[in-house]
């Protein structure tokens, strides 16, 4: 499961929690408004467990972005607004 970051909107940093049922390959990316990935917060296999990972994005401009998380089939995105 992917849970809302906190806080939102936020600057420049947000965390982001995360919960794997079972052993997975994971992915936790961050994607612009066009769909640009501009981060990768995490990529490998992850144990079971429930994760809080802090993205900073102070190099980033004000703006929407997404976050998606995709372990094993299950994929879902979030929306996320950094505010300067």
């Amino acid at each position: 499961s992917l849970s809302n970051n906190y806080p939102n909107p936020f600057n420049p940093s947000t965390k982001i929690t995360y919960s794997i049922p079972e052993r997975s390959n994971v992915s936790l990316k961050v994607f612009d408004l066009l769909g640009s990935e501009v981060a990768e917060l995490v990529k490998g296999e992850i144990e079971v467990g429930s994760y809080v990972i802090e993205f900073n994005a102070a190099s980033l401009p004000s703006g929407v972005y997404f976050y998606r998380l995709q372990a094993g089939p299950y994929i879902q995105s979030r929306k996320m607004i950094l505010l300067k």
